[in-house]
């Protein structure tokens, strides 16, 4: 059967939000459909398949791109359930160069998510957002990891720097929405060990190894130093500020679980032990939900239950 047109996001139906939304060969696109149906703030996106030939692929970036009135395009990258090989995405290109990037993932049989552009340089917040639960019907925990100005999503999921500021709240009935007392929030400080400079000096690793080296922005062997220039020459001075987001992720913790709340409750995995997804506060002002990602499914079972369950325990 033959893929169909790509269609922005933000204007299919509610008919065709809910079918995304249980489509689960696209764990991404399945659950930003899933976010926008739900009224939480989402990128414009559109879904080009494997199989997608050049001409769709160029009407389908024209007119997201139009939709959107930009000159440039974010790629993310779609593979199903994940394997050990990841392939990094996030990165934003201008329209003509869009065409030549897809290829090679869709010919490696991963989907491709078009996306709107973002500055990944200038984010104010960035919040990993997890529920917890030991089974249905049993108590969990809701937890919050934050990351202030000139940081992104990808240094907690993938870069594994340690967050600024950390939110406990436990004992959380995910079955009945109760609002949590400020009492009850448990606010944990700074942990990274060499402080500050240090979390600084691993983010440049990261944007110099990966974000700029992947985009063309740096080549030939660039280190930390190249990526603090590069940041520099372009006035995106945010890492190099204050860096206290406690008073912002304050502000935002009441709401962030009302919406985790609605997420679960809205997860076609009714058995789910734990969940997560990303927020960011950009620099425009404006704020994104990113994937909400099931534990149980994101990654491909590469051994039988017990051999996993062996390695898990060592």
């Amino acid at each position: 059967m033959a893929n169909p047109l790509p269609r922005p996001l933000h204007a299919q139906s509610a008919e065709e939000l809910a079918a995304a939304a249980k489509d689960r060969r696209w764990p991404k696109w399945q659950t930003m459909a899933l976010l926008h149906s739900l009224g939480m703030p989402t990128l414009n996106a559109a879904l080009l398949r494997p199989g997608q030939s050049s001409a769709e692929i160029r009407t389908a970036a024209h007119a997201l791109a139009t939709a959107l009135g930009a000159d440039q395009l974010m790629i993310r990258s779609d593979g199903g359930v994940e394997k050990k090989q990841y392939h990094r995405g996030g990165n934003t290109y201008p329209i003509d160069e869009i065409e030549q990037r897809v290829h090679p993932l869709l010919a490696d049989g991963r989907a491709v998510i078009l996306a709107g552009p973002t500055n990944r340089f200038t984010n104010k917040l960035t919040v990993m957002i997890r529920m917890d639960r030991p089974g249905p019907g049993i108590r969990g925990a809701f937890t919050l990891e934050a990351l202030g100005p000139g940081y992104d999503v990808a240094d907690l999921t993938r870069g594994e720097l340690p967050p600024q500021v950390t939110v406990q709240l436990d004992d959380v009935d995910w079955d009945q929405y109760a609002e949590p007392r400020w009492n009850e929030w448990n606010f944990i400080g700074d942990r990274c060990p060499g402080g500050e400079e240090a979390r600084r000096r691993r983010r440049l690793e990261r944007l110099a190894s990966q974000t700029l080296a992947d985009g063309g922005q740096l080549a030939e062997n660039p280190q930390p130093e190249h990526a603090a220039a590069w940041l520099r020459a372009r006035g995106y001075l945010q890492l190099f500020g204050p860096q206290d987001p406690r008073p912002a992720l304050m502000r935002r913790a009441a709401k962030l679980f009302e919406d985790a709340f609605a997420l679960a409750r809205a997860q076609p995995n009714r058995n789910w032990r734990c969940l997560a997804t990303a927020y960011s506060v950009f620099a425009e002002p404006r704020t994104v939900y990113w994937d909400l990602v099931d534990g149980e499914r994101k990654y491909a079972a590469a051994a039988p239950a017990a051999a996993r369950t062996q390695k898990e325990a060592v």
